[in-house]
């Protein structure tokens, strides 16, 4: 399928999610690989989900950071709405986490940091996730991260609309801040209480709040404390404590601070065989550079 009379699809999806389906493609006219993510109507047009669709084009359009996919095209085929993206090769952190098991502490702390760069120009801009898992961090040959979906994402001083239902809680369960659950509301904290989730998986290997029901997990994220994590250095644990804080006002201040923190462990990384690529240096080569000027 051609979309655009520029971009040709192919057969198959790379991933569904709640709001759509992305598929990777060519740009004919640039000859460059994209991504292409249509929104999903099931059954019929959706006020709701179009304008969360919009609002994730404008929000990749206005976040330009390193660690976000550029947004390329945004337009229409067939009366469905659809994104270009930048085409992001790698692994997501849930199937590195699959596949490899618990992560050695470095690299654990060195993808969390990541994040946090990412989550620090977002709310710099306002900007709240509101969906930070471990299927929507990628992990790229070159060992950076990217934060991927910010289709629940809001713009908390922009526009007080927070998109929900009538009795319906938008986000993932395993990784939801308690006053997201009980209030509906989220700020740059709740992002930061999902980091701590997705940290607490990467060193146990395992998902941090279970059960057989979304209701649940909600029940255990709101009254139960995390389970301590054994062979993790005594100021890594107590930070990852922080930020599992049910009170959002007991967790870190901010992302900055919270990658200050990770700083001190994301140190002499071990190779992870299969998912880095050592050829892949030019990225590492300028992000070296970057990192000698004063800040």
């Amino acid at each position: 399928m051609v979309i655009a009379d520029r971009y040709e699809l192919d057969d198959l999806p790379l991933g569904q999610g709640g709001m759509g389906a992305v598929y990777g493609g060519h740009d004919k006219r640039l000859d460059r690989k994209v991504a292409v993510k249509f929104l999903r109507l099931p059954g019929g047009p959706d006020d709701e989900l179009e304008r969360r669709f919009i609002r994730e084009a404008r929000i990749l359009a206005r976040l330009d950071h390193p660690g976000a996919p550029v947004l390329y095209d945004f337009g229409t085929h067939e009366q469905r709405l659809f994104q270009v993206m930048q085409f992001i090769e790698g692994v997501t952190v849930a199937d590195l986490v699959s596949e490899h098991g618990p992560l050695p502490v470095p690299w654990a702390a060195a993808i969390a940091a990541q994040a946090c760069a990412v989550l620090s120009a977002a709310h710099a801009l306002s900007i709240c996730h509101r969906d930070l898992k471990p299927t929507n961090l990628m992990l790229c040959p070159d060992g950076t991260v990217k934060v991927l979906d910010f289709g629940l994402a809001i713009l908390r001083e922009a526009d007080g609309a927070q998109f929900t239902r009538t009795g319906q809680i938008l986000g993932t369960p395993a990784y939801m801040a308690p006053e997201q659950i009980q209030r509906g509301v989220a700020g740059p904290r709740s992002d930061l209480y999902a980091l701590g989730c997705v940290l607490h998986e990467m060193i146990s290997g395992k998902q941090l709040f279970t059960g057989p029901t979304d209701y649940t997990v909600f029940e255990r994220q709101v009254k139960e404390r995390p389970p301590s994590l054994d062979g993790v250095p005594d100021g890594l644990a107590e930070l990852i404590d922080a930020l599992l804080e049910k009170d959002p006002e007991r967790r870190p201040a901010d992302a900055d601070t919270l990658y200050q923190h990770l700083q001190r462990y994301a140190v002499e990384l071990p190779a992870l065989p299969g998912f880095l690529d050592p050829t892949s240096a030019p990225g590492r080569m300028y992000a070296r550079v970057v990192g000698r000027i004063p800040g």
